[in-house]
C-alpha cells in the first residue's frame, strides 16, 4: 500500500528512520513525487560542518572584453561545503553578485545540526548550501541528485552556449566554439547600442542552418510601437528561433499583441505578470525558469499542466550547470536549451567537465552531483571574501556612435541602461554601435572619461 506523506513529514522520516522509500510524495500543485531509492542502514544526516571559500574565475578572452562594460563582477563565486554527521560531503556554489548572493551567516546557523534531508527544500538558504544540501544527501544515499527530485523523463538535457551582447564578429567567434563543442543553440542579448541586423547578418552568414539564436531584449523595446516592426524584420533570419521579454513584462495587452505579429516563440520570465495572467491572457509560447530548487519545481509543475515550454536558467560555473541538469532531467517541459552560462570562464571547476553533443549533455550517474570538484583550480583561484561589489570596472570610457554622426559617452552599462529604457535615447537605429575607446594617456582621454563617470555625455561630432 502507497503511503502519502508531506514532503517535510517523508524527508524528516528518512532522517530519524535511515531510509527513503515511498511514493505519492506530493510537490507543487499536488504533483507527486515518485519514491527514491531505500537507504540501507542508519545514516545521521545532521549537518555537521560548513565551509564557505570565495574564489574569482577569470572569463575567456571573448567574453572578457565585452563582460567588462556591464558584468565584470560575474567572476566571483562562492563554493560551498557541507559534512554530514555520517562523514559525507556535499559540495554547492553561489555566483556571488547575481541574483541570490552568498550564504549568509544566519542560513548556516540556521543548517546547523539539522537534518539536511529535511531541510534542503529550504531555498532561502541560498543557492550555495542548498545545492551541497542535495549533494550530500544524494550520495548519502548512493544515487544521482534527479533521484531526489522526480521521475527521470530525460537522460541528456538541452543546454545552451550564452553571451552577452557584442559585436557581431565577437558573436561569430563565440558560436565557432560553440559549434565545436557540440552545442546547437545560442542565446544572447538584443540591444540598441548595437545595430542588430548587422550583428545577426554578420553572424548568420557563418552559421549552419540548424543553429538556433535566441534573443534577449530586457524590455529594451519599450513598447508594441518599436517591437512589432522590429521583430518581423528581424526574423528574416531563419536561425531566430525565440524572442525573450521584447517589452516590459506588465504590459499584458503589448505582449498579447506581439505574438500575433512574430512567427517566433516570445518567451516571458515565470511570474511577471502573475502566472495565472500570463497563462489566462495567452501573453506568451514559454516561460524562463530559475531560482531555488522548490520554486523551480513549483514554477515547472504549474508550466507543464498548461503545457508550456521554458528554459532553466541557473547561473554559474560546471557546478551550476550539473545541478541545473539533473533538474533537466525530470522537469517534462524544460524543453529549450538551458541558460548556465558556464562557458563564459576559462574553467568549469568540475572533473569531468561537461561534454555536449547534438545540443545535449548527459545526465551523471555517480551519487550526488556526479562530479568532482577540482580542488587545484579552487586553490588556483582562490581569494578573499570582498567588503563590496567590484562594479563598475574603473578606467572605462564607452562611446555609443549613432548613424547621425553623434556619440554618446558613458563609463559603465547602468548609464546606459537607465536612458534607453527611460525613453532618453533612439531605439536600435540602422548602423548604430558600442565601442570602448582605450586610454591613450591623453589629457583630452582622461577629463572625457572623468565627465562620462559622472553621467552620459552627448556631443553631436565624434571627437574621440
Amino acid at each position: 500500500m502507497k503511503s502519502h506523506l508531506s514532503r517535510r513529514q517523508f524527508f524528516g522520516a528518512a532522517g530519524g528512520a535511515g531510509f527513503f522509500g515511498t511514493s505519492g510524495v506530493k510537490g507543487a500543485a499536488g504533483a507527486a513525487f515518485p519514491a527514491v531509492p531505500a537507504l540501507v542502514g542508519a545514516l545521521n544526516l545532521g549537518v555537521k560542518k560548513v565551509e564557505r571559500t570565495w574564489i574569482q574565475v577569470p572569463f575567456r578572452p571573448v567574453p572578457a572584453r565585452n563582460m567588462i562594460r556591464e558584468l565584470p563582477h560575474w567572476t566571483y563565486f562562492e563554493i560551498c561545503r557541507v559534512t554530514l554527521e555520517c562523514g559525507v560531503t556535499g559540495l554547492g556554489e553561489t555566483m556571488v553578485y547575481y541574483t541570490w548572493g552568498t550564504v549568509s551567516d544566519e542560513a548556516v546557523r540556521k543548517a546547523a545540526g539539522r537534518n539536511a534531508a529535511e531541510i534542503m527544500w529550504d531555498d532561502s538558504l541560498g543557492a550555495g548550501l542548498q545545492m551541497a544540501l542535495f549533494d550530500a544527501v544524494a550520495k548519502a544515499a548512493g544515487v544521482p541528485i534527479y533521484r531526489l527530485l522526480g521521475h527521470q523523463h530525460r537522460d541528456r538535457p538541452f543546454v545552451s552556449w550564452w553571451a552577452i551582447d557584442m559585436p557581431g564578429e565577437d558573436w561569430a567567434l563565440e558560436c565557432k566554439d560553440a559549434l565545436a563543442q557540440g552545442y546547437t543553440a545560442f542565446k544572447t542579448k538584443a540591444r540598441p547600442w548595437f545595430d542588430l541586423d548587422e550583428q545577426c547578418r554578420v553572424l548568420t552568414r557563418v552559421l549552419p542552418s540548424h543553429f538556433n539564436i535566441d534573443f534577449d531584449f530586457n524590455a529594451m523595446l519599450l513598447d508594441t510601437s518599436h517591437a512589432g516592426r522590429y521583430l518581423v524584420e528581424i526574423e528574416k533570419y531563419k536561425q531566430v528561433a525565440i524572442y525573450e521579454t521584447p517589452i516590459p513584462q506588465s504590459d499584458v495587452a503589448g505582449n498579447k499583441f506581439l505574438r500575433t505579429q512574430t512567427r517566433v516563440p516570445i518567451a516571458m520570465h515565470y511570474g511577471s505578470p502573475p502566472i495565472m495572467t500570463a497563462l489566462k491572457e495567452e501573453v506568451c509560447d514559454g516561460f524562463v525558469i530559475g531560482g531555488g530548487t522548490g520554486r523551480v519545481m513549483n514554477d515547472a509543475t504549474v508550466a507543464a499542466a498548461a503545457d508550456k515550454p521554458f528554459w532553466l536558467q541557473l547561473v554559474g560555473t560546471g557546478i551550476t550547470a550539473t545541478f541545473a541538469l539533473h533538474l533537466g532531467a525530470v522537469l517534462t517541459h524544460a524543453r529549450w536549451p538551458a541558460v548556465n552560462c558556464h562557458q563564459l570562464y576559462t574553467h568549469e571547476m568540475i572533473r569531468p567537465a561537461i561534454k555536449v553533443e547534438n545540443g545535449t549533455a548527459a545526465v551523471p550517474e555517480a551519487p550526488g552531483l556526479g562530479v568532482e570538484l577540482d580542488e587545484d583550480a579552487v586553490a588556483r583561484y582562490r581569494i578573499e571574501p570582498l567588503k563590496q561589489e567590484p562594479y563598475p570596472a574603473p578606467g572605462l570610457l564607452l562611446a555609443i556612435r549613432w548613424p547621425s554622426g553623434a556619440t554618446s559617452y558613458y563609463a559603465h552599462a547602468r548609464q546606459y541602461w537607465g536612458d534607453f529604457l527611460s525613453g532618453r535615447l533612439p531605439i536600435f537605429p540602422k548602423g548604430v554601435y558600442l565601442e570602448r575607446i582605450p586610454d591613450n594617456g591623453s589629457r583630452e582621454w582622461k577629463e572625457l572619461q572623468a565627465r562620462a563617470a559622472q553621467g552620459g555625455v552627448h556631443s553631436g561630432r565624434r571627437p574621440m
